[in-house]
């Protein structure tokens, strides 16, 4: 199920919202979409929308994404976040570098975070597992020291295979939110 998500919505807690760059394959947004919403509650998949132009970075070839988080920030109302889904690179600031390229991005706790396929290896699998992640920033959960946590902080790399679900902390977390229909 697809809508227009400007004016979203008036449904009670948190509501997820799929948004995906005009850019990203409708397939894999609703294959996100259909994982998400097995296992939480209020997810819903918007149209498409246009990259913003303000966050590209020419000389790197690459978006902003912390400008992307809030363009996406701006589509939102109520108690919802966006999950913004690209293709493109995307970086931050980190560790002293002004354009560190990284998977994905949210703020915790945070009303958007963005996810870029760009740095995947196993694009489906592994999009998950970041989308997850930063859905984990997003409902305040910081990186974990437990290898196998989807919230454990991926330092440069790409230990993305090694990752297997939230910890029991981390999902308790999540839980105590009332995020989950079902455990994941």
């Amino acid at each position: 199920m697809v809508f227009g998500c400007n004016n979203l919505y008036k449904q009670p807690g948190k509501v997820i919202c799929i948004q995906a760059f005009a850019d990203f394959k409708a397939t894999d947004a609703n294959y996100v979409f259909n994982y998400l919403n097995k296992h939480y509650q209020n997810v819903v998949l918007c149209n498409p929308i246009s990259l913003p132009k303000h966050a590209y970075v020419k000389q790197r070839n690459r978006y902003r994404a912390d400008t992307l988080i809030k363009y996406l920030q701006e589509f939102r109302s109520g108690d919802s976040i966006s999950v913004g889904l690209t293709n493109y690179d995307i970086s931050t600031t980190k560790n002293g570098y002004s354009d560190w390229g990284v998977m994905g991005l949210g703020y915790r706790p945070g009303r958007a975070c963005v996810i870029s396929t760009f740095r995947l290896k196993n694009k489906r699998d592994q999009l998950l597992k970041v989308v997850q992640h930063e859905i984990g920033h997003t409902f305040n959960l910081a990186h974990c020291k437990n290898k196998t946590c989807l919230m454990r902080d991926a330092e440069g790399g790409n230990p993305l295979d090694e990752e297997k679900d939230f910890c029991k902390k981390c999902k308790a977390h999540l839980n105590e939110k009332g995020l989950f229909t079902v455990g994941l």
